[in-house]
């Protein structure tokens, strides 16, 4: 209903009142969306790992959509197989390393390999802390030890007095077999793991002893392999 000509609209109108709530709500979705955009620009930082969209490939790159204002490319060969089949699509959801916001072509730089390396590290980096066991393939002979690829492809060192409990003249022998090792030095800057086999079997050895002689009794017949003769027995 119009208000009578010449009669002023109160400060308590329903008309003001509607103004200000709708101008209070205003207010408070714009900070929303700017405490939002302050979070997502912390988050997505050079050196990050952050997650995106394959929205297209031209030539020797995908271009990923990762949440900013100018998309970013990984290198084609970052998806490409050793028979050269290219395992990457648009729409495909991936991970990738945030390398440069802009470099000297003004460009995003990403990529999906050093992301994946990353989170091997980190994975690595998570066992070592827990004291738990990795798994890898010894490779080659280096000096001093073995050559080991853990899960992930990482490189580490196996020195040969950790290969077995007993000392090994043929570390030749291990080679392409695959094992469990602990984690006895990690340094991640340097890149460098250092893996022991023995400490494992000590420990297996420890526990098969304590359970034999848990289970023995005087006077019960066993069967056993003789390991050494001297000249007391």
């Amino acid at each position: 209903r119009r208000s009578a000509p010449g009669t002023a609209i109160g400060r308590n109108s329903p008309l003001i009142m509607n103004h200000n709530i709708t101008h209070a709500a205003a207010e408070d979705d714009f900070a929303a969306l700017f405490e939002q955009s302050l979070q997502e620009s912390a988050e997505i930082r050079e050196g990050s790992i952050v997650k995106g969209t394959v929205v297209d490939i031209i030539g020797d790159y995908a271009v990923v959509d990762i949440g900013i204002k100018a998309e970013g490319q990984v290198p084609l060969r970052e998806f490409t197989e050793e028979d050269g089949t290219v395992t990457v699509s648009v729409g495909d959801k991936i991970e990738v390393l945030l390398e440069s916001l802009e470099d000297q072509n003004g460009l995003v730089i990403l990529s999906k390999d050093k992301a994946r390396k990353r989170k091997v590290w980190d994975e690595i980096q998570s066992a070592c802390e827990a004291d738990g066991i990795v798994r890898g393939t010894i490779t080659a002979r280096v000096k001093g030890g073995l050559s080991v690829i853990l899960q992930g492809g990482v490189k580490a060192f196996l020195p040969g007095s950790q290969v077995d409990l007993r000392p090994v003249r043929n570390l030749d022998s291990f080679i392409d077999q695959d094992f469990d090792f602990k984690i006895i030095k990690f340094n991640k800057k340097r890149g460098n793991i250092v893996l022991s086999r023995r400490v494992l079997l000590e420990a297996e050895r420890a526990n098969l002893k304590t359970d034999t002689l848990n289970r023995l009794q005087e006077g019960e017949i066993v069967e056993g392999v003789v390991k050494n003769l001297t000249d007391y027995g």
